[in-house]
């Protein structure tokens, strides 16, 4: 996830993109870069650093012109280093444009241009866009060929272009985030509405995808076979702080709806060279902590079952401790951060033994990638609240990718997300059950269990409330005896394999007078709890994509009815740098 911004209008360009950089920093900050068009033709200056950073060497306020864009970057898709940083130019350096997202069939547009004689100068699959741009201009006008270029594009996009001596400024939008600030004289185009508040209060956000082309004199949107469209327009009143939220009263809220945006760029994440050590190792250890420590669980469970390998989890403080990796031995390390002091202790641990090391991360360029044999980045951008929640989604979904490879399915996790975050009232209307709750249990099993763990650590990092997940089959061997009447109980009861065994379980907590909330697609568990959340009938392997958003907002309902910040739950960190 990047921050884009384009402007066109009677200010100095470079201004107001400057102050859009820093205002759209958090979705990025690795690099940053602007173009603008003036009088001294294109200028495009960009560099590896903060904003701040970045615009100080290089003097982004000297350029002149009315027209230009800007990016602050959050790596994706090549290392941290200056000929990656956006705006990314054509050969003939007449057109630059900023793009967040993931181009998926950029490889085999590359290659064509290649052929064609195009040269490149970054690692980006961004760069493609402008050289396919200027190849079709050969034979046709800038609009078009801008229309025509992005209609050639698979994957997800926000793309905003200028061009030497126009006045005008591009862009296209598809599956990610771009709006459309309206002013008197002036348009803005960015990722959120926040850059655009200081200017104007007139806001549409740009449907799927459409074009737009803004002049400081006037605006038009267009749908991909070149009709012109009818813009939603909102008026709204936010503090630039609720507009960095998108107008969620949260961070973690407003990421947890994120999941549905960042999940295709996780699932088109390359993971060849991935499955190639997975392919080779004898056996598969898998070191993480916390929340990653439960994809872990779940990527264990899936290559066993896949690849018939030995593949265990380990949580990563213990495994110098316990485990003996050798050559011939994977060690697969996932970190959200790619910093976490724990997991790089596991990890040098398991290098110096003579395994091989692949890393699953957030982060380009982190200790954890540096390390590594091989990376594969979740593509989620940047998350804000300290409880990780689309970070977490995103492993998930790399786990699934490794076992599986490349699925038809797999159009299918964004959409059962989606319809789990459909019924956030109903997940808010069990916040009271929560505010004075003692001590909650959340019970699953087989791929559910993982998830339920998950469940119970976000619900006690951010409400305070004692929680815990047991595999259903392990109630009789002990904690049946904490259950009485009114405790809450939280079942995770899908129509896979374990359906029968889990109405079991509910039966034996319901039998002694737990509060029973259900996830469930089944009609006899619905009619057998005291409460049921609607899980949307999937293939068995996908319910916990199906469930997890609901057990996300759960925690998050639970710390706001108890009047808890939760984006900053006490004694936690984003990312844990110290053993």
């Amino acid at each position: 996830m990047c921050g884009i911004i384009g402007y066109t209008g009677f200010r100095k360009a470079s201004d107001v993109i400057l102050r859009g950089l820093k205002t759209l920093e958090y979705r990025g900050y690795d690099s940053a870069g602007i173009a603008v068009s003036g009088p001294k033709g294109l200028e495009i200056r960009k560099g590896a650093g903060k904003v701040a950073e970045v615009s100080e060497s290089l003097l982004f306020s000297s350029l002149e012109g009315n027209a230009g864009i800007g990016h602050t970057r959050w790596a994706t898709h090549g290392k941290v280093c200056n000929e990656n940083a956006h705006p990314h130019a054509n050969c003939s350096k007449s057109i630059a444009l900023v793009h967040n997202g993931v181009i998926e069939n950029y490889l085999s547009i590359k290659e064509a241009l290649s052929a064609e004689g195009h040269k490149f100068e970054s690692e980006t699959d961004s760069e493609v866009v402008a050289h396919l741009i200027e190849e079709n201009m050969k034979n046709m006008p800038i609009e078009r060929a801008f229309q025509e270029s992005i209609k050639a594009l698979k994957g997800s996009y926000a793309i905003v272009m200028a061009a030497r001596g126009e006045n005008r400024i591009f862009a296209a939008r598809k599956n990610s985030p771009l709006i459309a600030g309206i002013g008197k004289g002036e348009f803005i185009l960015a990722s959120d509405i926040t850059a655009a508040l200081p200017y104007t209060k007139k806001i549409v956000p740009v449907d799927e995808e459409r074009i737009v082309i803004a002049s400081e004199k006037e605006i038009a949107f267009y749908d991909y076979s070149g009709k012109e469209a009818n813009p939603n327009y909102m008026e709204v009143d936010w503090t630039a702080e609720t507009a960095e939220k998108g107008g969620f009263p949260h961070f973690m809220l407003k990421e947890i709806y994120e999941q549905k945006l960042a999940l295709p760029e996780s699932l088109a994440a390359d993971v060849k060279d991935a499955n190639a050590l997975i392919e080779k190792a004898k056996n598969i250890h898998i070191i993480a902590c916390g929340t990653s420590y439960h994809a872990g669980l779940v990527l264990s469970i899936l290559l066993e079952k896949q690849t018939g390998k030995f593949a265990k989890a380990f949580i990563a403080s213990e495994y110098p401790f316990i485990a003996n990796p050798e050559k011939g031995t994977l060690a697969l390390a996932i970190s959200q951060s790619g910093e976490t002091a724990d997991t790089m202790q596991a990890a040098r641990f398991a290098k110096a033994a003579g395994a091989k090391l692949l890393a699953l991360t957030n982060v380009v360029g982190s200790s954890l990638s540096r390390l590594a044999d091989s990376t594969v980045y979740l593509n989620a951008g940047p998350e804000v609240s300290v409880a990780a929640t689309k970070t977490f989604s995103s492993q998930l979904a790399l786990a699934y990718r490794l076992a599986y490879g490349s699925e038809p399915w797999a159009k299918e996790i964004p959409r059962a997300v989606e319809k789990a975050l459909a019924q956030e009232q109903s997940v808010k209307s069990l916040s009271s059950r929560f505010k004075d709750a003692n001590d909650v249990f959340f019970i699953g099993r087989g791929l559910s269990y993982p998830i339920a763990m998950e469940g119970a650590l976000k619900l006690k990092e951010l409400s305070y409330i004692h929680a815990e997940a047991y595999p259903g089959g392990e109630l009789k061997h002990g904690p049946l005896s904490l259950i009485q009447p009114g405790t809450l109980v939280v079942a995770l009861a899908p129509s896979d394999e374990s359906l029968p065994k889990m109405h079991g379980n509910i039966k034996e907590v319901k039998a002694r007078g737990a509060f029973v909330i259900a996830l469930t697609d089944n009609p006899e568990i619905t009619k057998e709890v005291d409460f049921a959340l609607h899980v949307e009938k999937s293939r068995p392997e996908l319910y916990p994509f199906a469930m997890l958003p609901l057990l996300q907002m759960l925690a998050y309902y639970a710390s706001t009815s108890r009047g808890i910040d939760p984006d900053r739950p006490r004694n936690l960190a984003k990312s844990v740098t110290v053993e």
